[in-house]
Protein backbone atom coordinates (compact mmCIF):
# COMPACT_ATOMS: atom_id res chain seq x y z
CA UNK A 1 0.00 0.00 0.00
CA UNK A 2 2.89 2.35 0.77
CA UNK A 3 4.29 1.91 -2.74
CA UNK A 4 0.89 2.56 -4.32
CA UNK A 5 0.64 5.76 -2.29
CA UNK A 6 4.06 6.88 -3.54
CA UNK A 7 2.96 6.32 -7.14
CA UNK A 8 -0.28 8.21 -6.49
CA UNK A 9 1.67 11.21 -5.17
CA UNK A 10 4.05 11.05 -8.13
CA UNK A 11 1.23 10.99 -10.69
CA UNK A 12 -0.67 13.72 -8.88
CA UNK A 13 2.29 16.08 -8.50
CA UNK A 14 3.58 15.48 -12.02
CA UNK A 15 0.26 16.35 -13.66
CA UNK A 16 -0.65 19.23 -11.39
CA UNK A 17 2.69 20.93 -12.12
CA UNK A 18 2.14 20.82 -15.88
CA UNK A 19 1.21 24.04 -17.65
CA UNK A 20 -1.63 22.25 -19.42
CA UNK A 21 -3.30 21.51 -16.07
CA UNK A 22 -3.17 25.17 -15.07
CA UNK A 23 -4.41 26.37 -18.46
CA UNK A 24 -7.35 23.94 -18.63
CA UNK A 25 -8.28 24.50 -15.00
CA UNK A 26 -8.51 28.25 -15.52
CA UNK A 27 -9.93 28.35 -19.04
CA UNK A 28 -12.83 25.89 -18.67
CA UNK A 29 -14.76 27.84 -15.98
CA UNK A 30 -14.06 31.06 -17.87
CA UNK A 31 -15.40 29.39 -21.02
CA UNK A 32 -18.63 28.27 -19.31
CA UNK A 33 -19.06 31.68 -17.68
CA UNK A 34 -18.48 33.33 -21.04
CA UNK A 35 -21.07 31.17 -22.81
CA UNK A 36 -23.66 32.43 -20.32
CA UNK A 37 -22.62 36.05 -19.77
CA UNK A 38 -21.39 37.12 -23.21
CA UNK A 39 -24.66 36.37 -25.09
CA UNK A 40 -26.59 38.28 -22.42
CA UNK A 41 -24.21 41.24 -22.63
CA UNK A 42 -24.52 41.22 -26.40
CA UNK A 43 -28.30 41.09 -26.11
CA UNK A 44 -28.34 43.91 -23.56
CA UNK A 45 -25.79 46.22 -25.19
CA UNK A 46 -26.25 45.18 -28.81
CA UNK A 47 -29.91 46.15 -29.14
CA UNK A 48 -29.44 49.47 -30.92
CA UNK A 49 -32.58 51.51 -31.32
CA UNK A 50 -34.03 51.41 -34.82
CA UNK A 51 -36.27 54.03 -36.38
CA UNK A 52 -38.49 52.48 -39.01
CA UNK A 53 -40.47 54.58 -41.46
CA UNK A 54 -44.00 53.30 -42.10
CA UNK A 55 -45.70 54.11 -45.41
CA UNK A 56 -49.28 52.89 -44.97
CA UNK A 57 -51.47 53.30 -48.03
CA UNK A 58 -54.23 51.20 -46.43
CA UNK A 59 -54.57 53.56 -43.42
CA UNK A 60 -55.19 50.47 -41.26
CA UNK A 61 -51.92 50.56 -39.31
CA UNK A 62 -51.66 54.25 -38.37
CA UNK A 63 -51.04 54.50 -34.63
CA UNK A 64 -51.44 50.74 -34.17
CA UNK A 65 -47.78 49.66 -34.33
CA UNK A 66 -46.47 50.21 -30.78
CA UNK A 67 -42.81 50.94 -30.15
CA UNK A 68 -41.08 48.02 -28.39
CA UNK A 69 -37.60 46.57 -27.75
CA UNK A 70 -35.71 49.47 -29.31
CA UNK A 71 -37.91 49.61 -32.43
CA UNK A 72 -39.63 52.93 -33.10
CA UNK A 73 -42.22 53.34 -35.84
CA UNK A 74 -42.70 56.67 -37.64
CA UNK A 75 -45.76 56.90 -39.93
CA UNK A 76 -45.16 59.00 -43.04
CA UNK A 77 -47.87 60.44 -45.23
CA UNK A 78 -47.80 61.75 -48.78
CA UNK A 79 -44.56 59.91 -49.46
CA UNK A 80 -43.90 57.84 -52.56
CA UNK A 81 -42.31 54.49 -51.70
CA UNK A 82 -40.20 54.27 -54.88
CA UNK A 83 -38.53 57.59 -54.14
CA UNK A 84 -38.26 57.33 -50.37
CA UNK A 85 -36.68 53.87 -50.23
CA UNK A 86 -33.70 55.21 -52.18
CA UNK A 87 -32.82 57.83 -49.55
CA UNK A 88 -34.47 56.74 -46.27
CA UNK A 89 -31.05 56.47 -44.61
CA UNK A 90 -30.45 60.18 -45.12
CA UNK A 91 -33.36 60.84 -42.74
CA UNK A 92 -31.97 58.52 -40.05
CA UNK A 93 -34.20 55.50 -40.65
CA UNK A 94 -32.98 51.89 -40.39
CA UNK A 95 -35.60 50.66 -42.84
CA UNK A 96 -38.97 51.23 -44.47
CA UNK A 97 -42.13 49.22 -43.82
CA UNK A 98 -44.40 49.54 -46.86
CA UNK A 99 -48.07 48.53 -46.58
CA UNK A 100 -50.11 48.85 -49.79
CA UNK A 101 -53.88 49.26 -49.92
CA UNK A 102 -54.54 45.65 -48.91
CA UNK A 103 -57.65 43.51 -48.75
CA UNK A 104 -57.99 42.73 -45.05
CA UNK A 105 -59.19 39.20 -45.82
CA UNK A 106 -56.38 38.47 -48.27
CA UNK A 107 -53.50 40.77 -47.35
CA UNK A 108 -50.46 40.70 -49.61
CA UNK A 109 -47.70 42.94 -50.86
CA UNK A 110 -46.44 44.09 -47.44
CA UNK A 111 -42.69 44.65 -47.70
CA UNK A 112 -39.79 45.84 -45.58
CA UNK A 113 -36.80 47.60 -47.18
CA UNK A 114 -33.37 47.93 -45.61
CA UNK A 115 -29.76 48.13 -46.74
CA UNK A 116 -28.77 44.83 -45.16
CA UNK A 117 -30.67 41.70 -44.25
CA UNK A 118 -33.01 42.22 -41.29
CA UNK A 119 -32.14 40.45 -38.05
CA UNK A 120 -34.24 37.50 -36.96
CA UNK A 121 -35.50 39.49 -33.95
CA UNK A 122 -36.62 42.39 -36.13
CA UNK A 123 -38.26 40.05 -38.63
CA UNK A 124 -40.14 38.25 -35.86
CA UNK A 125 -41.22 41.53 -34.25
CA UNK A 126 -42.53 43.03 -37.49
CA UNK A 127 -44.40 39.88 -38.50
CA UNK A 128 -46.03 39.61 -35.07
CA UNK A 129 -47.11 43.24 -34.88
CA UNK A 130 -48.50 43.38 -38.42
CA UNK A 131 -50.45 40.14 -37.91
CA UNK A 132 -51.83 41.40 -34.58
CA UNK A 133 -53.25 44.51 -36.29
CA UNK A 134 -54.79 42.42 -39.09
CA UNK A 135 -56.34 39.97 -36.60
CA UNK A 136 -57.85 42.78 -34.51
CA UNK A 137 -59.32 44.40 -37.64
CA UNK A 138 -60.82 41.11 -38.80
CA UNK A 139 -62.37 40.52 -35.36
CA UNK A 140 -63.80 44.05 -35.43
CA UNK A 141 -65.40 43.43 -38.82
CA UNK A 142 -66.78 40.08 -37.63
CA UNK A 143 -68.25 41.68 -34.53
CA UNK A 144 -66.05 39.74 -32.13
CA UNK A 145 -65.15 41.53 -28.91
CA UNK A 146 -61.39 41.08 -28.45
CA UNK A 147 -61.59 41.86 -24.74
CA UNK A 148 -64.23 39.19 -24.14
CA UNK A 149 -62.22 36.71 -26.17
CA UNK A 150 -59.17 37.38 -24.01
CA UNK A 151 -61.31 36.91 -20.89
CA UNK A 152 -62.51 33.44 -21.88
CA UNK A 153 -59.04 32.18 -22.74
CA UNK A 154 -57.71 29.64 -20.28
CA UNK A 155 -54.18 29.72 -18.90
CA UNK A 156 -54.50 26.91 -16.39
CA UNK A 157 -51.22 25.11 -15.70
CA UNK A 158 -51.19 21.53 -14.51
CA UNK A 159 -49.06 20.87 -11.44
CA UNK A 160 -47.01 17.78 -12.19
CA UNK A 161 -46.14 15.98 -8.97
CA UNK A 162 -43.93 12.93 -8.55
CA UNK A 163 -42.71 10.64 -5.82
CA UNK A 164 -44.33 9.39 -2.65
CA UNK A 165 -44.14 12.88 -1.13
CA UNK A 166 -45.90 14.40 -4.15
CA UNK A 167 -43.20 16.98 -4.75
CA UNK A 168 -43.68 19.35 -7.65
CA UNK A 169 -41.37 18.81 -10.55
CA UNK A 170 -40.58 20.11 -14.00
CA UNK A 171 -39.84 17.71 -16.82
CA UNK A 172 -37.96 20.44 -18.67
CA UNK A 173 -35.68 21.04 -15.66
CA UNK A 174 -35.17 17.30 -15.14
CA UNK A 175 -34.39 16.87 -18.84
CA UNK A 176 -31.81 19.69 -18.83
CA UNK A 177 -30.11 18.59 -15.60
CA UNK A 178 -30.18 14.90 -16.56
CA UNK A 179 -28.78 15.50 -20.04
CA UNK A 180 -26.04 17.78 -18.72
CA UNK A 181 -25.04 15.36 -15.96
CA UNK A 182 -24.92 12.36 -18.28
CA UNK A 183 -22.97 14.25 -20.92
CA UNK A 184 -20.42 15.50 -18.38
CA UNK A 185 -19.87 11.91 -17.19
CA UNK A 186 -19.36 10.88 -20.82
CA UNK A 187 -16.70 13.57 -21.30
CA UNK A 188 -15.01 12.53 -18.05
CA UNK A 189 -14.81 8.87 -19.07
CA UNK A 190 -13.34 9.70 -22.45
CA UNK A 191 -10.92 12.45 -21.43
CA UNK A 192 -9.55 11.00 -18.20
CA UNK A 193 -9.57 7.43 -19.53
CA UNK A 194 -7.50 8.51 -22.51
CA UNK A 195 -5.22 10.41 -20.14
CA UNK A 196 -4.50 7.21 -18.22
CA UNK A 197 -3.79 5.34 -21.45
CA UNK A 198 -1.44 8.02 -22.77
CA UNK A 199 0.42 8.08 -19.46
CA UNK A 200 1.00 4.33 -19.59
CA UNK A 201 2.04 4.52 -23.26
CA UNK A 202 4.57 7.27 -22.58
CA UNK A 203 6.16 5.35 -19.71
CA UNK A 204 6.31 2.14 -21.72
CA UNK A 205 7.75 3.70 -24.88
CA UNK A 206 10.30 5.76 -22.93
CA UNK A 207 11.27 2.64 -20.90
CA UNK A 208 10.51 4.41 -17.61
CA UNK A 209 8.24 1.51 -16.69
CA UNK A 210 11.21 -0.86 -16.64
CA UNK A 211 12.87 1.20 -13.94
CA UNK A 212 9.71 1.56 -11.88
CA UNK A 213 8.75 -2.12 -12.06
CA UNK A 214 12.11 -3.00 -10.58
CA UNK A 215 10.80 -1.47 -7.35
CA UNK A 216 7.02 -2.05 -7.53
CA UNK A 217 4.68 -4.65 -8.95
CA UNK A 218 2.91 -3.90 -12.25
CA UNK A 219 -0.49 -3.97 -10.53
CA UNK A 220 0.68 -1.43 -7.96
CA UNK A 221 1.96 0.81 -10.76
CA UNK A 222 -1.37 0.60 -12.58
CA UNK A 223 -3.47 1.33 -9.48
CA UNK A 224 -1.26 4.22 -8.43
CA UNK A 225 -1.55 5.80 -11.86
CA UNK A 226 -5.33 5.40 -11.98
CA UNK A 227 -5.97 6.79 -8.49
CA UNK A 228 -3.45 9.61 -8.97
CA UNK A 229 -5.16 10.84 -12.14
CA UNK A 230 -8.55 10.53 -10.41
CA UNK A 231 -7.23 12.85 -7.71
CA UNK A 232 -6.22 15.36 -10.37
CA UNK A 233 -9.75 15.22 -11.79
CA UNK A 234 -11.35 15.79 -8.39
CA UNK A 235 -9.02 18.72 -7.75
CA UNK A 236 -10.01 20.26 -11.07
CA UNK A 237 -13.73 19.94 -10.23
CA UNK A 238 -13.13 21.57 -6.85
CA UNK A 239 -11.19 24.46 -8.41
CA UNK A 240 -13.82 24.90 -11.12
CA UNK A 241 -16.55 25.14 -8.49
CA UNK A 242 -14.61 27.74 -6.49
CA UNK A 243 -13.76 29.77 -9.59
CA UNK A 244 -17.36 29.80 -10.84
CA UNK A 245 -18.60 30.99 -7.44
CA UNK A 246 -15.84 33.63 -7.34
CA UNK A 247 -16.75 34.87 -10.84
CA UNK A 248 -20.38 35.14 -9.78
CA UNK A 249 -19.47 37.18 -6.66
CA UNK A 250 -17.03 39.48 -8.50
CA UNK A 251 -19.29 40.05 -11.51
CA UNK A 252 -21.02 43.17 -10.06
CA UNK A 253 -17.61 44.90 -9.78
CA UNK A 254 -17.09 44.84 -13.56
CA UNK A 255 -20.63 45.48 -14.77
CA UNK A 256 -23.08 48.29 -14.35
CA UNK A 257 -25.99 47.90 -11.95
CA UNK A 258 -28.51 47.79 -14.79
CA UNK A 259 -26.60 45.09 -16.63
CA UNK A 260 -26.21 42.95 -13.50
CA UNK A 261 -29.92 43.32 -12.86
CA UNK A 262 -30.68 42.15 -16.37
CA UNK A 263 -28.31 39.17 -16.08
CA UNK A 264 -29.84 38.15 -12.75
CA UNK A 265 -33.23 38.14 -14.39
CA UNK A 266 -31.89 35.66 -16.97
CA UNK A 267 -31.94 38.20 -19.79
CA UNK A 268 -35.68 37.63 -20.18
CA UNK A 269 -36.73 40.76 -18.31
CA UNK A 270 -35.40 44.11 -19.37
CA UNK A 271 -34.14 46.92 -17.20
CA UNK A 272 -37.64 48.31 -16.73
CA UNK A 273 -39.00 45.12 -15.15
CA UNK A 274 -41.57 45.87 -12.47
CA UNK A 275 -41.88 44.27 -9.05
CA UNK A 276 -44.46 41.74 -10.19
CA UNK A 277 -42.17 40.47 -12.93
CA UNK A 278 -39.28 40.20 -10.50
CA UNK A 279 -41.41 38.23 -8.05
CA UNK A 280 -42.50 35.92 -10.84
CA UNK A 281 -38.87 35.34 -11.84
CA UNK A 282 -37.86 34.52 -8.27
CA UNK A 283 -40.77 32.10 -8.00
CA UNK A 284 -39.59 30.30 -11.14
CA UNK A 285 -36.01 30.12 -9.84
CA UNK A 286 -37.20 28.71 -6.51
CA UNK A 287 -39.34 26.20 -8.37
CA UNK A 288 -36.37 25.04 -10.47
CA UNK A 289 -34.13 24.74 -7.42
CA UNK A 290 -36.80 22.96 -5.39
CA UNK A 291 -37.77 20.49 -8.11
CA UNK A 292 -34.42 18.65 -7.89
CA UNK A 293 -33.00 16.76 -4.92
CA UNK A 294 -29.60 18.41 -5.26
CA UNK A 295 -27.93 16.69 -2.30
CA UNK A 296 -28.75 13.27 -3.74
CA UNK A 297 -27.84 14.34 -7.26
CA UNK A 298 -24.44 15.77 -6.28
CA UNK A 299 -23.51 12.78 -4.10
CA UNK A 300 -24.52 10.36 -6.86
CA UNK A 301 -22.62 12.42 -9.42
CA UNK A 302 -19.43 12.08 -7.36
CA UNK A 303 -20.02 8.34 -6.96
CA UNK A 304 -20.67 7.72 -10.67
CA UNK A 305 -17.80 10.00 -11.65
CA UNK A 306 -15.38 7.95 -9.54
CA UNK A 307 -17.03 4.61 -10.26
CA UNK A 308 -17.22 5.12 -14.01
CA UNK A 309 -13.71 6.51 -14.14
CA UNK A 310 -12.22 3.61 -12.15
CA UNK A 311 -14.24 1.08 -14.16
CA UNK A 312 -12.92 2.28 -17.52
CA UNK A 313 -9.50 3.60 -16.50
CA UNK A 314 -8.26 0.13 -15.63
CA UNK A 315 -9.19 -1.01 -19.15
CA UNK A 316 -7.56 2.06 -20.72
CA UNK A 317 -4.41 1.37 -18.69
CA UNK A 318 -4.38 -2.22 -19.96
CA UNK A 319 -4.67 -1.00 -23.56
CA UNK A 320 -1.86 1.49 -22.97
CA UNK A 321 0.39 -1.35 -21.85
CA UNK A 322 -0.21 -3.17 -25.16
CA UNK A 323 0.84 -0.29 -27.43
CA UNK A 324 4.44 -0.17 -28.64
CA UNK A 325 6.24 2.43 -30.70
CA UNK A 326 3.49 2.50 -33.34
CA UNK A 327 0.71 4.82 -32.08
CA UNK A 328 -1.57 3.61 -34.89
CA UNK A 329 -2.24 0.50 -32.84
CA UNK A 330 -4.20 2.66 -30.40
CA UNK A 331 -7.27 2.95 -32.66
CA UNK A 332 -7.81 -0.78 -33.08
CA UNK A 333 -7.06 -1.55 -29.43
CA UNK A 334 -9.21 1.19 -27.89
CA UNK A 335 -12.30 0.54 -30.05
CA UNK A 336 -13.70 -2.27 -27.82
CA UNK A 337 -13.44 0.09 -24.83
CA UNK A 338 -14.76 3.29 -26.38
CA UNK A 339 -17.68 1.47 -28.06
CA UNK A 340 -19.56 0.83 -24.76
CA UNK A 341 -19.05 4.50 -23.81
CA UNK A 342 -20.52 5.62 -27.15
CA UNK A 343 -23.42 3.20 -26.72
CA UNK A 344 -23.89 4.61 -23.21
CA UNK A 345 -24.28 8.19 -24.46
CA UNK A 346 -26.80 6.99 -27.06
CA UNK A 347 -28.82 5.17 -24.41
CA UNK A 348 -28.56 8.25 -22.20
CA UNK A 349 -30.12 10.43 -24.92
CA UNK A 350 -33.05 8.00 -25.08
CA UNK A 351 -33.29 7.68 -21.28
CA UNK A 352 -33.47 11.41 -20.65
CA UNK A 353 -36.55 11.52 -22.89
CA UNK A 354 -38.19 8.37 -21.53
CA UNK A 355 -36.62 7.56 -18.13
CA UNK A 356 -39.05 4.74 -17.35
CA UNK A 357 -38.41 2.65 -20.46
CA UNK A 358 -36.87 -0.79 -20.17
CA UNK A 359 -33.83 0.42 -22.10
CA UNK A 360 -33.31 3.25 -19.60
CA UNK A 361 -33.75 0.99 -16.57
CA UNK A 362 -31.32 -1.68 -17.71
CA UNK A 363 -28.93 0.89 -19.12
CA UNK A 364 -28.74 2.48 -15.67
CA UNK A 365 -27.93 -0.87 -14.04
CA UNK A 366 -25.34 -2.36 -16.41
CA UNK A 367 -21.90 -1.02 -15.35
CA UNK A 368 -20.77 -0.25 -18.91
CA UNK A 369 -23.49 2.39 -19.32
CA UNK A 370 -24.80 3.09 -15.80
CA UNK A 371 -22.62 6.17 -15.02
CA UNK A 372 -24.21 8.11 -17.87
CA UNK A 373 -27.72 6.65 -17.97
CA UNK A 374 -28.36 6.71 -14.21
CA UNK A 375 -27.28 10.36 -14.00
CA UNK A 376 -29.79 11.11 -16.77
CA UNK A 377 -32.63 9.43 -14.83
CA UNK A 378 -31.92 10.68 -11.29
CA UNK A 379 -33.23 14.27 -11.79
CA UNK A 380 -36.67 12.82 -12.56
CA UNK A 381 -36.96 11.72 -8.96
CA UNK A 382 -36.06 9.04 -6.42
CA UNK A 383 -38.03 6.88 -5.69
CA UNK A 384 -40.62 8.22 -8.13
CA UNK A 385 -38.78 7.38 -11.36
CA UNK A 386 -35.69 5.57 -10.07
CA UNK A 387 -36.60 2.99 -7.43
CA UNK A 388 -34.29 2.56 -4.46
CA UNK A 389 -33.52 -1.00 -5.50
CA UNK A 390 -32.51 0.19 -8.99
CA UNK A 391 -30.12 2.76 -7.55
CA UNK A 392 -28.65 0.29 -5.05
CA UNK A 393 -28.27 -2.45 -7.66
CA UNK A 394 -26.63 -0.02 -10.07
CA UNK A 395 -24.09 1.04 -7.46
CA UNK A 396 -23.33 -2.54 -6.41
CA UNK A 397 -22.85 -3.65 -10.01
CA UNK A 398 -20.59 -0.68 -10.74
CA UNK A 399 -18.36 -1.42 -7.74
CA UNK A 400 -18.27 -5.12 -8.66
CA UNK A 401 -17.54 -4.18 -12.28
CA UNK A 402 -14.64 -1.98 -11.18
CA UNK A 403 -13.12 -4.82 -9.15
CA UNK A 404 -13.54 -7.22 -12.08
CA UNK A 405 -12.08 -4.88 -14.71
CA UNK A 406 -9.19 -4.04 -12.40
CA UNK A 407 -8.40 -7.72 -11.97
CA UNK A 408 -8.64 -8.37 -15.72
CA UNK A 409 -6.62 -5.28 -16.60
CA UNK A 410 -3.99 -6.17 -14.02
CA UNK A 411 -3.41 -9.56 -15.68
CA UNK A 412 -2.94 -7.86 -19.04
CA UNK A 413 -0.94 -4.94 -17.68
CA UNK A 414 1.74 -6.95 -15.87
CA UNK A 415 2.68 -8.74 -19.11
CA UNK A 416 2.04 -6.03 -21.70
CA UNK A 417 3.99 -3.29 -19.92
CA UNK A 418 7.29 -5.15 -20.43
CA UNK A 419 6.73 -6.39 -24.00
CA UNK A 420 8.51 -4.40 -26.73
CA UNK A 421 8.94 -4.72 -30.47
CA UNK A 422 5.96 -7.01 -31.00
CA UNK A 423 2.50 -6.08 -32.21
CA UNK A 424 0.08 -7.42 -29.64
CA UNK A 425 -3.50 -8.33 -30.58
CA UNK A 426 -6.53 -8.41 -28.33
CA UNK A 427 -6.75 -12.16 -28.88
CA UNK A 428 -3.27 -12.63 -27.49
CA UNK A 429 -4.00 -10.29 -24.57
CA UNK A 430 -7.10 -12.36 -23.74
CA UNK A 431 -4.89 -15.42 -23.33
CA UNK A 432 -2.90 -13.64 -20.63
CA UNK A 433 -6.10 -13.33 -18.58
CA UNK A 434 -6.69 -17.06 -18.33
CA UNK A 435 -3.02 -17.91 -17.98
CA UNK A 436 -2.03 -19.00 -14.51
CA UNK A 437 0.85 -17.44 -12.60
Amino acid sequence: MHKIWLIIKREFRTRVRKKSFLILTLLIPLFFAGTIIIPILIAVKGEDSKRIAVIDESKLFIGKLPDAKGIYFKPLELVKIDTFKQKYQEYGYAGVLYIPDIDINRPSGIEYYSKGRASIMLESNLNRQVNDVIEKKRMEIAGIDRQKLDEVKSDVKIDFRSGDEETKGSSAVAYAVGYSSGFIIYIILMVFGMSVMRGVMEEKVSRIAEVMISSVKPFQLMMGKIVGIAGVGLLQFLIWGVLLMTIQMLLPLFLSADTVHTINQGGAMAQNANNAAMADAMEKINFIVGSINWSLLISCFIFYFLGGYLFYSALFAAVGSLVNEDPNDVQSLTFPITLPIIIGIMVMISAVQNPNSALAVWGSIIPFTSPMVMMARLPYGVPGTVAYWELALSMIFLVAGFLLTTWLAGKIYRTGILMYGKKITLKEAAKWIVRKG
